[in-house]
């Protein structure tokens, strides 16, 4: 813990106690620095941090005093959390490497059920592809990618109203390649980086191995990112980028809503921060139409917008894209000195599949079928959960969040889950801190099968325990 943050702890927990009551006036700069032995940039960042989380209120030439809304303070204690160092590739590692076993009810990974891909039609294609691949290939398709398939993704912008040039466009080697990139395009190593809470653990990863530091902002599982606290976080640290997903966010599933996106580009564009958008799951959902990416509304061209083939057709191609507007000729150097570039035959493959088979048909069953899913597990877990136990649905996508009692730890259940073959994404993935220990995200794309249920009956049983 970085010694501002134990600073934060120390007065939080004052307050909590009464040393500090509402209207108290706290030591100077100076005389906390003396006390603490820290510097005063130390102890003015911590004063700073509570102003942002509502536990104090700064007064010109008069220093810091305890906020009056004490209750209000305790609830926001959560809505900015910065961490200087984020920990957490070897927990994800170990959990996403017990999903490897074949036995498994695999609940806690983050991949489409495979039997939903459009297998025979892909191989197809891919057959098609290596055999008349040209002997030029390799140096044809150097980033920025294959120049058809980049007009077909261009398209697809297109048909959503977006103007995206097929030059902006960098092919990459899945989703999440073309979010490292971003971040890298834009950041160096102690930037402030700014991601939901709960996120995505990739992009906690990315943040680890990159040297970045984490702002995590509250996000609610119906209504996304707390927009407010994204505004606090911006007005009190350096922020350089936000990592966000704007559209069946992973692990709450939630979209922004059109007026919210807006309000989101705007509130980026005034403080001068790049987003980078991750946006693999925006095809999954429920509805008339596709919702819109952030990209849409972005007026400075700061906005690196990312998404894959991933999640719609074989996991295993790993082909994604960023359109990456004015970042993208440092994203093709930066692949070029990473990856170099992205299969070849893969990029064909896709190519002849998105231009000779019903990609749209494809998509229309497998949201309807996911739909289907998702109805049936939730059905199955109420069934066998206690009441106590609240399970968030948004649509579209395959993701449920599950909230147990706060004093349930899911790391514990996904052990004991685990030893049954049963797996689970436990909350401890998707944050920076102990705050959703008592949560964990279901894959609810795969079919209610007896074996299937049999290990959601286990699972309700290992909670009961705990509980």
């Amino acid at each position: 813990m970085a010694k501002y943050e134990q600073l934060v702890s120390q007065i939080q927990q004052q307050i909590h106690t009464g040393v500090w009551l509402a209207g108290d006036k706290l030591p100077s700069l100076r005389k906390q620095a003396e006390h603490a032995g820290m510097s005063l940039m130390t102890v003015l960042q911590a004063y700073q941090v509570l102003e942002s989380q509502g536990w104090v209120v700064s007064y010109p030439r008069s220093g810091y005093r305890v906020a009056p809304k004490m209750a209000q303070q305790v609830q926001d204690t959560m809505a900015v959390q910065p961490t200087e160092s984020v920990d957490v590739n070897d927990f994800i590692f170990d959990v996403l490497q017990a999903s490897r076993n074949p036995r498994m009810a695999s609940f806690g990974h983050a991949y489409l059920d495979p039997a939903l891909a459009p297998r025979h039609q892909v191989n197809k294609s891919l057959t098609a592809a290596v055999r008349t691949m040209p002997l030029s290939s390799v140096v044809d398709n150097l980033p920025p990618g294959n120049d058809e398939l980049r007009h077909l993704i261009a398209k697809r912008y297109a048909a959503q109203g977006m103007n995206i040039s097929p030059d902006e466009i960098v092919i990459t080697a899945g989703g999440l390649e073309a979010l490292n990139l971003s971040l890298r395009a834009v950041t160096r190593p102690g930037d402030w980086v700014v991601v939901e809470s709960p996120t995505f653990y990739g992009a906690l990863q990315s943040l680890e191995n990159l040297g970045l530091k984490a702002i995590a902002v509250r996000t609610h599982p119906g209504e996304g990112i707390d927009l407010g606290s994204l505004e606090r976080a911006l007005q009190t640290h350096p922020v350089r980028a936000c990592w966000l997903m704007t559209n069946l966010q992973n692990p709450l599933g939630y979209s922004l809503s059109v007026e919210k996106k807006q309000q989101l580009a705007a509130l980026l564009n005034k403080y001068q921060v790049h987003l980078i958008e991750d946006d693999v799951y925006s095809e999954l959902y429920v509805g008339d139409s596709k919702p819109l990416p952030a990209k849409a509304f972005d007026a400075q061209g700061r906005f690196t917008h990312c998404s894959s083939f991933s999640k719609t057709l074989v996991e295993g191609f790993r082909i994604g894209w960023v359109a990456a507007g004015k970042q993208a000729l440092k994203i093709q150097k930066l692949q070029l000195m990473s990856t170099l570039t992205t299969s070849v035959p893969i990029q064909l493959a896709l190519v002849h599949y998105l231009t000779t088979r019903n990609y749209g048909s494809h998509l229309r069953l497998l949201r309807r079928t996911l739909d289907q899913r998702k109805a049936a597990n939730e059905a199955c877990l109420k069934a066998h959960l206690p009441d106590c136990v609240r399970i968030y649905n948004a649509e579209g996508g395959y993701f449920l969040w599950v909230e147990l009692p706060r004093h349930v730890d899911t790391t514990a259940l996904y052990h004991l889950a685990l030893a049954e073959t049963i797996s689970i994404a436990p909350g401890r993935m998707f944050a920076t801190s102990d705050q959703f220990n008592h949560c964990f995200r279901f894959n609810a794309s795969f079919a209610l099968t007896d074996a299937h249920q049999q290990a959601i009956a286990r699972l309700g049983e290992l909670v009961k325990q705990l509980i």
